[in-house]
C-alpha cells in the first residue's frame, strides 16, 4: 500500500444529476444519504488507488472539493400557472442549503459555491417551439376576419370552414390546453463553478499540494487545466460516473475510472 496525496474535485450539480441513474432511489432520496454516496464514492477512488480500503483512508485525502452554485433567490411570476415564485423558499433551494450545511460538517470536504444569475426572461422549453410555430399554418382559417379600421371590430363574424381548417383550430385548442407550468422555464444560469474549478486545480498543482487530482465531471470545460496540470507531473484522473465521453478526451488525461457502480448492477451497502 502506498501513501498518495490525492484531492478529488466534484462537480456537484453534474454529480446530483447523474446519481439517481447509479444508484436506487431510496439510497440517494435525502440529504443524508447523498452526503453517504459522496463518501463511499471518495474512499472507492482511494482505494483504486492506493489499495487503502480501512478507516484511515482519508490520510490520502488532502481535500474533497464540491463545487455548486448557491440557489436563486430572485422572485418572479410564472406566465402559465399565474402565480407568484419565491425561489428562495422553492423545495430546491432548501435541499440545496441543506446539502451544503451538511458538507460543511464532512471531514475533508470544502465548498466552493458559485451563484445562480438570471440571464433572461421565461423561454419555452425547445421541443415546444416547433409545434408552436406550427400554428401560424392552423391559423389560416382566421384569415377570412376582415383587418379592422382602427380599432372597430365587426360585432358578429361568420366563419365557413373546412374539415381540414376544422381540425387545424381543434389541434390549436389541444394544444394550448397541453401547456403546463413545465413547458416555459426561467432563464437561470450557473455562474462561477467551472472558474472555480480551474482555479483549484492550477492551484494545487503550482503549489505542488497533491500528487493526484480525480475530477468528478461530465463535460471537457476542464481540458486546459488538465493539460497544464499534467505538464507538471500531476496524476490527473476523469470520473464521469459511466456517462459516455468524447474519444479525443483520453489524451488530455490519465485515467478513466468510477467510484460508483455502474448502471444497473447491484448498488453495495451502506458503510
Amino acid at each position: 500500500m502506498s501513501h498518495r496525496n490525492i484531492a478529488i474535485l466534484i462537480d456537484g450539480g453534474f454529480f446530483l444529476k447523474r446519481l439517481p441513474k447509479l444508484v436506487n432511489a431510496d439510497d440517494c432520496d435525502t440529504v443524508t444519504k447523498v452526503t453517504d454516496c459522496i463518501r463511499r464514492m471518495c474512499k472507492q477512488h482511494i482505494r483504486f488507488l492506493t489499495g487503502d480500503s480501512s478507516r484511515q483512508w482519508h490520510q490520502h485525502v488532502y481535500r474533497i472539493f464540491f463545487y455548486d452554485a448557491l440557489p436563486y433567490d430572485g422572485k418572479a411570476h410564472h406566465p402559465i400557472d399565474n402565480r407568484a415564485i419565491d425561489f428562495a423558499k422553492s423545495d430546491v433551494a432548501k435541499y440545496r442549503h441543506e446539502l451544503f450545511d451538511a458538507l460543511r460538517k464532512q471531514r475533508k470536504v470544502a465548498l466552493r459555491l458559485g451563484k445562480v444569475n438570471k440571464d433572461r426572461d421565461w423561454t419555452i422549453n425547445p421541443r415546444y417551439t416547433k409545434k408552436l410555430l406550427k400554428t401560424r399554418e392552423w391559423l389560416s382559417a382566421l384569415d377570412q376576419i376582415p383587418s379592422p379600421e382602427g380599432n372597430s371590430l365587426p360585432d358578429e363574424t361568420n366563419l365557413t370552414l373546412t374539415p381540414e381548417q376544422t381540425q387545424s383550430l381543434l389541434n390549436l385548442r389541444d394544444l394550448w390546453s397541453s401547456l403546463d407550468g413545465g413547458t416555459v422555464s426561467l432563464g437561470l444560469h450557473q455562474k462561477g463553478v467551472d472558474m472555480r474549478i480551474g482555479i483549484d486545480i492550477a492551484s494545487l498543482t503550482l503549489k505542488q499540494q497533491v500528487d493526484t487530482i480525480i475530477l468528478v465531471a461530465g463535460d471537457s470545460d476542464f481540458v486546459p487545466a488538465a493539460k497544464m496540470a499534467r505538464r507538471e507531473g500531476i496524476e490527473f484522473i476523469l470520473d464521469p460516473l459511466w456517462q459516455e465521453v468524447n474519444a479525443d478526451l483520453f489524451e488530455h488525461i490519465d485515467g478513466l475510472q468510477s467510484g460508483l457502480p455502474k448502471p444497473g448492477t447491484r448498488t453495495p451497502p451502506q458503510e
